[in-house]
């Protein structure tokens, strides 16, 4: 039918005056031979007036259908003739002359006819000036034109884009109207071999548009018959009445809707149909005393059918006899079973490799996630690898580099540079409360490690509540820069925020800092003498004192920074830290107590596993919270000194 009518708007053009080119009779004479099928605007009739336009070659064409389209195209009642026309004022109308674009005055809105497409016509439309769009000089435009043939192809865009694709200057979108093109050719390509070449060119291409073009080809219907498929049918599958597949219920309900078994009705139905039709004592022959079996009943309520009395029914025993009397099977709606063979193996291909991305997207979720807890931890296995100190109050030295870097954002409107200047802030903070920590507290408690947790756990509760008095409990903004917001996303499935991988950056550079402060400095071979043999080490002249301080505050100044980079994703509340001590802890328990590498792969180990747990119940981190503890418990048992074990005072202990 859509060719026909194209080869009538096409004759039409043919057989204007004097047999000339519709080039040659101007766009009037166009718009007059199509003129009734344009006023009257209907979807089913209108295709042939828009195909004339458009294959007309007419400069003026695509001006039409662009003011068509917006509804400013009026038809003279008096002669027919067309216009372009704006409201200028009540009832007045301010007229454009189509061919030559002169003004023509004005006129009353009595006088013409608004030409108001709906919106089927217009997308008909705007499908149409995509062919002009896809040739012209401004990129942008057909840019456009490209996506809006995305947004909703039609068989007669594929000519389209094939006919410019040889001319499009920009190699990008040149890139991309080609695969464009192939995307479509799988939907509408005439031949089983191009489409199939479509089809296996994108291989296991994961994109959407792709997974949209190809869902199509392997839509299937569901079929039921007494002999079983047609000749010619593309079957998908055979079906069991009884399967998971196909309950016996379905399968008589697919019956009933093609007409092919009565429809059922159920017994309490059955039973006042019976009721209504007692006439004597009886019921279609039976007498009421006799039905007290559902045998009689059922007997009763066919003798009532068969008088056409009461709708036909298929009784409860037939109802086996009647679904195993038919075939059930799935058919597709795409004829050609080698291109639905091909799309179905694409599928196939892009579902294992959207698992595999699922996966990689779930590894860098976890790599994220460990990132964090390294940061929140590294501080924590320091302090405790080196003095033993189980240290409750670790989150609160996180919540005051919260703290301190929303009031450096408070003072410094710039967000990276306060970002710049809260990181070494947040150090100095923490390293300081720290210092004073071991200083007043935790020095007088060596070698007493529950009187020690018990300390901190009590100062990390008046920390809380000194700050909440102070600051308030409401939770605090803690802004990252604008190079940090949004997400690196590699395609529809992949995607890490670019913040996660700041910290992520953050942490590897900490981890670099950490190793050569350990390694390569003074400070550092002082700390490892500490650890492995504190004894030793004070005979050689080091002061174990200054080194336990020294180290306190160095873990919770670290601890600190964590916090600036927790607080850019978290609430800075009071409570911030409080969200990481037990993460902290089983990092640091699990990988190895006061090894930074240790430290490095339990939090690791923690975060694969968390995410790994949450992928199974994401709407329940709580559970994938218990889960872990419940392993870490478990991996405890067989290796209780962690991944890495540890050696000097901490082994010892």
């Amino acid at each position: 039918m859509r060719h026909l009518r194209r080869f009538l708007a096409v004759l039409t053009l043919a057989v204007l005056p004097l047999g000339a080119p519709a080039q040659d009779a101007g766009i009037e004479a166009v718009l007059d031979a199509q003129g009734d099928l344009i006023e009257e605007s209907s979807r089913r009739t209108i295709e042939p007036a828009i195909a004339a336009l458009t294959e007309s070659g007419l400069p003026q064409a695509r001006e039409v259908l662009r003011r068509w389209q917006e509804r400013e195209l009026y038809r003279r009642i008096s002669d027919g003739e067309f216009f372009f026309a704006q409201e200028a004022g009540d009832d007045t109308l301010a007229l454009t002359v189509i061919a030559t674009g002169e003004s023509a005055g004005e006129g009353s809105e009595d006088d013409f006819t608004e030409i108001r497409p709906n919106a089927g016509i217009r997308a008909m439309i705007q499908s149409a000036l995509a062919q002009f769009r896809l040739q012209d000089e401004d990129i942008t435009l057909r840019r456009r034109a490209v996506e809006s043939i995305a947004r909703s192809p039609e068989p007669e865009h594929l000519a389209m884009l094939r006919n410019v694709i040889p001319a499009e200057p920009d190699w990008g979108l040149k890139a991309r109207m080609e695969r464009l093109e192939r995307l479509l050719t799988v939907q509408f390509g005439e031949t089983d071999a191009e489409r199939i070449e479509a089809i296996e060119s994108f291989g296991a291409d994961t994109a959407r548009e792709v997974r949209a073009a190809l869902t199509p080809v392997v839509a299937t219907r569901r079929m039921a018959s007494a002999d079983g498929p047609a000749e010619g049918d593309n079957v998908a599958r055979n079906l069991v009445p009884g399967s998971a597949d196909l309950s016996v219920e379905e399968a008589y309900g697919l019956l009933v809707s093609r007409g092919l078994a009565p429809e059922r009705i159920d017994r309490a139905a059955r039973r006042d149909a019976l009721v209504a039709n007692i006439v004597d004592g009886q019921v279609g022959g039976v007498p009421v005393a006799a039905l007290d079996t559902q045998e009689a009943r059922d007997d009763a309520y066919a003798a009532l059918a068969a008088e056409g009395i009461v709708p036909a029914t298929a009784l409860e025993s037939e109802i086996e006899e009647i679904v195993d009397a038919h075939a059930f099977y799935d058919v597709y709606t795409e004829p050609s079973p080698q291109v639905t063979e091909a799309a179905q193996d694409a599928i196939d291909g892009i579902a294992f490799s959207l698992e595999a991305q699922q996966y990689v997207d779930l590894g860098l979720d976890a790599l994220s996630l460990a990132s964090i807890y390294f940061l929140a931890a590294i501080g924590l296995a320091i302090t405790f690898g080196v003095m033993g100190v189980i240290n409750m109050a670790h989150g609160e030295f996180i919540m005051l580099g919260a703290f301190t870097g929303w009031l450096v954002q408070t003072v410094v409107p710039n967000y990276t540079i306060s970002l710049i200047v809260a990181l070494p802030l947040a150090f100095a903070v923490a390293f300081t409360a720290g210092v004073a920590l071991e200083r007043l507290v935790i020095r007088h408690l060596y070698h007493r490690p529950l009187e020690t947790l018990l300390a901190t756990f009590g100062i990390s509760i008046a920390i809380q509540q000194l700050v909440k008095n102070v600051f308030g409990a409401q939770a605090k903004p803690l802004t990252p820069p604008d190079w940090l917001a949004g997400s690196l996303v590699i395609n529809d499935i992949i995607g890490i925020s670019y913040l996660r991988i700041g910290i992520f950056g953050m942490a590897l550079v900490f981890l670099g800092l950490l190793l050569f402060v350990l390694n390569r400095t003074r400070l550092g071979l002082e700390v490892r003498a500490v650890t492995q043999n504190p004894r030793m080490a004070a005979s050689m002249g080091i002061n174990p004192g200054r080194i336990n301080m020294l180290t306190f505050g160095l873990g919770s100044g670290i601890a600190g920074i964590a916090g600036v980079a927790i607080g850019m994703f978290a609430q800075v509340t009071s409570e911030i830290g409080q969200n990481y001590i037990v993460q902290s802890f089983m990092t640091v328990v699990i990988g190895g107590v006061g090894n930074i590498w240790g430290t490095l792969a339990g939090a690791s180990l923690i975060g694969l596993l968390q995410k790994g747990i949450e992928d199974f119940n994401p709407s329940n981190t709580l559970a994938a919270q218990t889960y872990m503890i419940l392993f870490v418990i478990l991996f405890i048992q067989f290796r209780p000194k962690g991944i890495v074990a540890p050696k000097g005072r901490a082994a010892g202990d």
